[in-house]
């Protein structure tokens, strides 16, 4: 019997796993999710970080080694993440090569303190490229007002870019409008078109952002509306002329990536938003709860429709209801990024803790 994650990756769209520790890397149990669950990628961030680094002592012996050499608090982080997604990469490198890189991708996210700084996330973007060294490895930039700018200059250097903290449609249109500028400037300058990026729709915190305004009957409806929405959009953009060109020179379409995609509302079935994003050509990355839920029990019914279905007049209706989608769009997007800047505080810090422990109980 075909399983519920088969059968979404045999609709098309790619299973990947919003979570990474050394603990997943040593005990084969990113390895299973591969084998068993369909799982084709793995996405992380700040939060994820602080959560694998902060409990127990799976990365005590390689913090108090580094920690030795007089690195700051911020290289020992990059050092341990990028030794975690390098060998997570190697994972799924069987799959980038058999789906020619559209598939078999990690991600690591530029430091949550660069959200406002162009300059210095292209920077950081093509500093941890380098580091990496791993042709399947996306560099996360969020796309903010600042971001997008540094996604366009990223994308025309050859790094791979997963964009990050994007809420609403207009908001992706900005990253999408960017991959494309790159990829033209490329084509431009002789360069090859083919440098892979996701463009990541976060999707049930407008569901929580709204929670408060909304009647129960249009309660977790938005964030599916959104990205129905949005879905229209992204396959307008690939029947668009100017798409069409990039795509006849040879360039791959920057994929549309439901993030958030695990309920936040204690009464909603935990595989809400993953049957109601299933499309073809997307990702959906989903915490290992999430996606082990709907592997036991999720249902598979027919795929998003590509002209949006109901989603404007549910927008339309929940706009009745008070809330204004615009202003909720950015507040989510700012509120995105401070809670990763909080979390990367913690992360720093509890790292500088361990640092000081494992130097004063490490022998020398």
């Amino acid at each position: 019997m075909t399983t519920p994650t088969r059968q979404l990756h045999d609709l098309g769209q790619s299973l990947w796993i919003d979570n990474i520790s050394r603990e997943t890397l040593r005990d084969g149990s990113l390895a299973r999710l591969i084998s068993d669950f369909s799982v084709t990628g793995l996405t992380s961030n700040p939060t994820i970080f602080e959560k694998a680094m902060g409990e127990g002592d799976a990365y005590d012996d390689a913090i108090a080694l580094m920690a030795r050499d007089g690195r700051s608090t911020e290289d020992l982080f990059f050092a341990l993440a990028v030794d975690d997604l390098q060998k997570a990469a190697d994972l799924f490198a069987p799959i980038h090569a058999a789906t020619s890189g559209v598939d078999g991708w990690v991600s690591l996210e530029v430091s949550p303190l660069l959200v406002n700084d162009t300059r210095g996330t292209i920077q950081a973007a093509a500093s941890l490229h380098a580091r990496a060294a791993r042709r399947n490895l996306f560099i996360k930039i969020p796309g903010t007002p600042e971001g997008i700018p540094a996604i366009e200059e990223a994308i025309y250097r050859g790094i791979p870019i997963n964009v990050t903290l994007l809420f609403s449609r207009e908001q992706w249109l900005a990253a999408a409008q960017a991959y494309m500028k790159g990829i033209e400037r490329r084509l431009d300058d002789g360069k090859s078109p083919v440098v892979e990026s996701v463009a990541s729709l976060f999707v049930s915190r407008w569901d929580t952002g709204a929670r408060d305004t909304v009647s129960e009957q249009y309660q977790n409806r938005l964030g599916i509306a959104i990205a129905m929405r949005t879905y229209k959009a992204w396959r307008d953009l690939l029947a668009s002329g100017r798409w069409k060109k990039l795509a006849a020179a040879g360039a791959h379409p920057q994929r549309l990536l439901w993030a958030s995609t695990g309920t936040k509302d204690p009464k909603a079935p935990e595989t809400l938003y993953v049957e109601a994003l299933a499309a073809p050509d997307t990702v959906d990355t989903m915490p290992e709860k999430t996606l082990k839920a709907f592997a036991e029990r999720g249902r598979l019914g027919d795929p998003m429709p590509v002209d949006g279905g109901g989603a404007e007049q549910t927008i339309a209706e929940i706009r009745r209801e008070g809330v204004d989608i615009e202003a909720l769009a950015e507040k989510l997007q700012k509120d995105g990024g401070d809670a990763f800047k909080k979390s990367w505080s913690s992360l720093i810090g509890g790292l500088e803790e361990k640092v000081t422990r494992l130097t004063v109980t490490s022998p020398s």
